[in-house]
């Protein structure tokens, strides 16, 4: 199914303001921690990839935001961590006035990109 924005931005320009300043911020983060990924659109969401591999998106629902990490075993690795939010197997569910701390989202990458690397060199 192919994406119905063409880019991040266009997505963004779609959410309300208080989630998109807070995506923002989160994509902002994502980039910063995370230099070489690509910005795209992954299962209809925005989405980061590196080396052609996906390594987090994030969308804004109804009632919340979410960022997935692409890895259900990444959630799982980071439970303790994640604990005072809303999860499940894929998504971590946040408020936009309780983002996602950067040294937070910095771990879920690490821990993704580590998945990757060992995919790689399987």
């Amino acid at each position: 199914m192919p994406a119905k924005f063409k880019t991040i931005d266009d997505y963004l320009a779609t959410v309300d303001a208080d989630k998109r300043a807070v995506l923002e911020k989160l994509r902002k983060t994502i980039k910063s921690i995370v230099p070489k990924a690509e910005e795209c659109f992954s299962y209809g969401l925005p989405a980061f990839r590196l080396n052609g591999k996906p390594v987090a998106a994030f969308a804004a629902a109804a009632k919340h935001c979410a960022y997935y990490p692409m890895s259900g075993s990444v959630v799982a690795a980071l439970k303790e961590e994640l604990k005072d939010y809303e999860t499940s197997k894929g998504a971590i569910r946040f408020q936009a006035d309780k983002p996602l701390p950067a040294a937070l989202v910095r771990k879920l990458l690490k821990a993704r990109l580590a998945e990757n690397s060992d995919a790689t060199s399987a």
